[in-house]
């Protein structure tokens, strides 16, 4: 038994705890209160001096196979703008990686794991980050995503279960991710969802992320339908739906509680108040949005609906670093109206919620997983939740446990 004294802690399924002490056993937690001289007798007692203690953070969204384009596809005006970057830089997302390529996905989840985050969502095509994760014990859930507008049934999927199988003999658990509305049919989307579904799993998906993607789910026009053509991926009898992302997928039954919504920039309250009654996770990730030339997401307007919010970084192809700390920086600047505490919250209780690692992650809490953040701050500190959304940098940040 162990229990370490701190000046503050942040169990998130309560409020702060000043002059904190967490014990200890078998690397989880068996006890968080305050600290009372008269209680400490008969244990080791570890003083941590000025830090916070607070639970891993989870990046519910990112991309770590697309690690090795870091400042190669530079910022741009708008979304499809920036896609044709990628694609020039990248070539199509089923391409062979390379040794050069695999490197910087070790690389990105060691950043990732210094700035504190203990567990991701990560959405891959080749399921090339499966490996590194389990090496660096890097919990999570990674989403195979699966693409094609063309595609008339599941076929993709069975051709595409050997791949899946291999991965998750890693120990990291593995689940599909259909990508968006502008690049995957919804016989494609139906056939994931039932495939999901029937192994009791989750799903994730890009919605609402740019005014193109609205556009030609609205009007059937725009660049996403001239991409489309372009590339031999048009297909003439697709319907068009003639309304926003989310209605869209509502309509033919393909999102709910289970899933995983990432961006979301376009979302009026309407489609939130669909999101809200469905029960899915809204997963934003504003520095990528502005990246990408899609804008700033609604920070404001999530929260008000009351949908569950969690938070991603989405990869490094549209982000400088993956310090969720950063993220969560520029919401506060976003959402100054929103508590700090929910902020917290959507980092790490909502997050590991919604990728199911709720019972050992996401708050401290007696019987959780002890492997815990200790970051430094300044002495006097009032506002401690408040703190830690001003930019926290990993040389703050020690793991504990």
């Amino acid at each position: 038994m162990t229990a370490y004294r701190a000046a503050w802690a942040c169990p998130i399924d309560r409020a702060p705890i000043r002059d904190a002490v967490i014990e200890i056993r078998d690397g989880v937690i068996a006890e968080v209160g305050e600290y009372l001289a008269a209680n400490q007798s008969g244990r080791e007692l570890k003083d941590l001096g000025d830090v916070v203690l607070l639970p891993g953070l989870i990046n519910a969204h990112t991309h770590l196979e697309l690690s090795w384009l870091r400042g190669r596809v530079p910022p741009a005006t708008s979304f499809t703008n920036w896609v044709k970057g990628l694609f020039a830089t990248r070539g199509a997302p089923d391409a062979a990686m390379t040794a050069a390529m695999i490197a910087p996905i070790h690389d990105a989840i060691r950043e990732a794991q210094a700035s504190g985050t203990v567990a991701v969502g990560d959405i891959t095509n080749s399921l090339a980050a499966v490996e590194p994760m389990h090496a660096a014990g890097l919990n999570g859930v990674v989403f195979h995503e699966l693409l094609g507008f063309k595609e008339r049934d599941g076929a993709l999927i069975e051709a595409t279960r050997a791949k899946r199988t291999a991965a998750a003999a890693h120990g990291i658990a593995v689940s599909l991710a259909p990508h968006a509305p502008y690049s995957t049919s919804i016989e494609l989307f139906k056939a994931i969802r039932a495939a999901v579904d029937a192994r009791g799993g989750i799903m994730s998906v890009h919605l609402g992320e740019s005014p193109e993607e609205v556009e030609l789910l609205r009007e059937g026009t725009g660049p996403w339908r001239g991409i489309l053509e372009m590339i031999g991926a048009w297909r003439d009898d697709w319907a068009v739906p003639g309304c926003g992302p989310v209605e869209y997928l509502d309509r033919h039954g393909v999102i709910d509680r289970r899933t995983l919504v990432a961006h979301g920039v376009q979302f009026d309250k309407a489609a939130l108040a669909i999101l809200k009654r469905l029960d899915a996770t809204l997963v934003t990730c504003p520095r990528s949005n502005q990246w990408v030339g899609v804008g700033y997401p609604p920070i404001e307007r999530f929260y008000e609906s009351g949908v569950a919010v969690a938070v991603g970084t989405d990869s490094l192809a549209s982000v400088a670093d993956l310090n969720m700390f950063s993220e969560l920086k520029t919401m506060r600047w976003l959402a100054p109206s929103v508590p700090a505490h929910r902020i917290l919250e959507s980092a790490t209780l909502v997050g590991a919620r919604a990728l199911g690692l709720d019972r050992e992650l996401g708050s401290l809490t007696a019987g959780k997983s002890a492997r815990m953040l200790a970051v430094s701050i300044p002495r006097g500190v009032a506002d401690v939740e408040e703190y830690l959304l001003s930019g926290i940098k990993a040389p703050q940040v020690q793991w504990l446990a």
